[in-house]
């Protein structure tokens, strides 16, 4: 499965809220870079929930979930770093007393 990047967020952005650019763009594009969401879900959240909210709404409905998105990964990331340090430790450890056992 494709990652929704910036180029297909301005194609949904121009069908779902007829807009070729917003302020909030500039704001969506590293995030889009960053964090692997589908294009289903990018429209999903620019689908217009609210009539009298416009595309500002509809953009920050977006914006929201990237940065969820975004920190879960970090986190993610942290987590398996921190995680496979403690799997290396414990190798380390094993291997040296496998070799103390076995002098």
């Amino acid at each position: 499965m494709s990652y929704c990047r910036y180029k297909a967020f301005k194609v949904l952005a121009k069908n779902y809220l007829g807009i070729d650019t917003h302020s909030l763009f500039q704001e969506i594009q590293p995030l889009l870079e960053e964090v692997n969401m589908s294009p289903c879900d990018v429209a999903e959240n620019l689908i217009v929930k609210n009539t009298s909210g416009g595309t500002e709404i509809c953009l920050n409905n977006l914006i929201h979930p990237l940065k969820e998105a975004k920190e879960k990964a970090i986190k993610d990331a942290k987590e398996a770093k921190e995680k496979s340090k403690k799997h290396k430790n414990l190798t380390k450890l094993v291997r040296s007393r496998l070799k103390k056992l076995f002098r």
